[in-house]
């Protein structure tokens, strides 16, 4: 309490303003997670949620929503004083693009508050594939007889703005074919029912150890800790090429400074225990924190470049 205090003095907020930003917080907290029970976006509300329970004394309660645009919009809607939150994703500023007549603006409705966590994806391919590295899948695509496809979780996903990218840097013509889930696309990838994808390290790697798929390349810019032999698609045959999957927490636009910077003290502080770092890591992702000002320049960045990517790859909603 001592440190909010601080803040406040700093602040120059009204006095009135000062007895209820003194309190926080006074009840439950909640996050509106993307998403269902279980999925990314939920586990990570949870490990936050305990931990911001231990450090506020109060209840952190998680709501998951399966849609995006709809977690956005309650929150872009709720009031802006620190107790409501959203967990979300790179999908978020994908549908600025994607998404026709959002009911909130992507970046002007929101408080950017911090991303927690950043991933790469592996490209896989089904083992009969005539390409072991970057180099050759480039060759092989560009010279596929028949029609050339690539599967994702879905419109918006990681993988389907990775294949967009992929197309537009070497001109390859291909077409995306969104599933409901990573799994059910891994499945018919390897059946190979399609040719390629770019999916996430969890959902793949059981399909790699068995034999099931091949990996070509992680689309990180740096290779995986978990992953080290596994080289980048930017290091091995198409330079430039990065995606990085993010998740991070928005809440409702202006919030006040004080309970913004406590709100941030306190979940990165969460973000980089030990423990934290040691689970995320053993998941194939790394610990990825920005203060809000900087978090909220990346977002901007990141509406603009796929902005440009799925126009240049005339992307639509399938």
């Amino acid at each position: 309490m001592r440190r909010l205090w601080i803040l406040i003095l700093f602040s120059g907020l009204a006095p009135l303003a000062l007895t209820a930003i003194a309190a926080f917080p006074e009840r439950p907290i909640r996050i509106i997670s993307v998403g269902a029970p279980g999925a990314t976006p939920d586990m990570l509300s949870r490990r936050i949620g305990a931990g911001l329970t231990e450090a506020f004394k109060k209840q952190i309660v998680v709501d998951n929503r399966a849609g995006g645009v709809i977690a956005a919009d309650l929150t872009a809607k709720a009031a802006p004083d620190g107790y409501t939150m959203f967990m979300t994703y790179h999908q978020h500023t994908v549908n600025a693009s994607l998404t026709p007549n959002l009911p909130y603006r992507t970046i002007e409705d929101f408080t950017a508050i911090t991303p927690l966590i950043s991933a790469g994806l592996i490209l896989v391919v089904h083992p009969s594939a005539p390409a072991n590295n970057m180099r050759q899948f480039i060759e092989w695509t560009k010279n596929f007889k028949g029609p050339l496809n690539f599967g994702s979780a879905g419109n918006g996903s990681g993988g389907h703005l990775s294949g967009e990218l992929y197309k537009v840097m070497t001109g390859v013509k291909a077409q995306h074919i969104p599933y409901k889930t990573a799994t059910a696309s891994l499945i018919d990838l390897s059946a190979n029912d399609y040719q390629f994808n770019f999916a996430g390290i969890l959902s793949s790697n059981p399909y790699i150890r068995a034999g099931k798929l091949k990996a070509i390349a992680i689309t990180s810019p740096k290779r995986s800790s978990g992953l080290p032999d596994l080289p980048t698609v930017n290091e091995s045959g198409l330079p430039g090429f990065e995606f990085i999957g993010w998740y991070g927490l928005l809440g409702p636009a202006r919030i006040p400074t004080p309970i913004l910077n406590l709100l941030h003290t306190e979940i990165t502080r969460i973000a980089q225990q030990a423990e934290f770092r040691e689970r995320v890591n053993a998941e194939g992702a790394e610990v990825f924190t920005l203060s809000p000002a900087e978090f909220s320049v990346f977002l901007k960045a990141n509406v603009e470049k796929w902005a440009k990517v799925l126009k240049a790859s005339a992307a639509r909603v399938d």
